[in-house]
């Protein structure tokens, strides 16, 4: 039933009132958008076009402005008042299935450990370590040269080093390096653990093929930007060979590890700890 809109009384029916007051509709803004378009279009068209813009804008200005000063404009709008009934034919809340039983669970349902991530980059770093300590007896004859050349990423002296030195043990270099390779061998095993889920039938062609060829990649590109003593002395081949290494070890120890169910699966209000009727389960004690 439809009121008399100049009155805002409540009804009797439901308390509500009949008729609210909103905010009279206007085109100024649309007429000031359009305004201000035409005097930034005039700038690359023609004068004539910023100047009709230039005007269009000031009218809408103002029109605008008088709309709300001194006092806004408004208009009454009446309100239909209608009782609407709430009923249900459930007399008991249903429970829903979380878990492996929703129809959208986002993937990967398992994931690794942290720890999982830990011991692939550990043992990565191990055969990354080897191979290279291999090449600086092999090409090099000094076990020294691959730690010295990777100390020189970070410490500056490294810039200055001859053939000599690189060959001979620098305490300061050996710590540094030991402490690059450790931080760097972690970090990406980390990654591993957490990129492999998403590759579960091959998730070595992930580790031990194309993660190497786009990190080695990326460091050929860069590398005489950021050390350009490394980027003279290193051996490409055997730096990428260095890098499958760690790939496949890492990737094989992170595959073999236990999974565990990751918590997404089920509704935020469950992970966060809320109570949500017809998701948790009925308490026994007493409220």
């Amino acid at each position: 039933m439809a009121h008399n809109a100049s009155s805002s009384s409540p009804t009797p029916r439901t308390g509500a009132p009949d008729a609210v007051i909103l905010p009279a509709p206007t085109a100024w803004p649309i007429v000031l958008a359009f305004g201000i378009t035409m005097l930034l279009a005039g700038l690359v068209t023609s004068a004539s076009v910023s100047i009709l813009g230039a005007i269009l804008a000031v009218v809408a200005f103002v029109g605008w402005f008088r709309d709300v000063f001194p006092s806004e404009q408004h208009e009454t709008v009446p309100v239909h008042a209608d009782s609407a009934v709430v009923f249900t034919y459930r007399h008991h809340v249903e429970r829903l299935a979380v878990a492996p039983e929703l129809a959208r669970a986002a993937l990967p349902l398992e994931t690794y450990p942290v720890s999982a991530g830990v011991k692939g980059g550990v043992a990565g770093g191990v055969a990354m370590a080897v191979l290279a300590c291999l090449y600086g007896v092999i090409k090099q004859g000094s076990i020294w040269y691959p730690i010295n050349l990777l100390a020189a990423t970070f410490y500056t002296q490294s810039l200055y080093f001859g053939t000599t030195s690189l060959k001979a043990f620098h305490l300061n270099s050996f710590l540094l390096a030991c402490g690059i390779h450790l931080v760097t061998c972690l970090l990406v095993g980390l990654l591993y653990g957490a990129m492999l889920p998403m590759f579960p039938r091959r998730p070595i062609l992930l580790g031990g093929v194309i993660a190497p060829i786009l990190w080695s990649g990326l460091l050929y590109s860069v590398m005489g930007l950021l050390n350009p003593l490394l980027d003279k002395k290193i051996d490409w081949w055997w730096f990428v060979a260095s890098q499958f290494a760690f790939g496949i070890v890492a990737g094989l120890v992170v595959a073999r590890q236990t999974r565990i169910r990751v918590h997404q699966v089920m509704p935020f209000v469950l992970r966060a700890g809320f109570e949500a009727p017809g998701l948790s389960g009925e308490k026994d004690e007493p409220r």
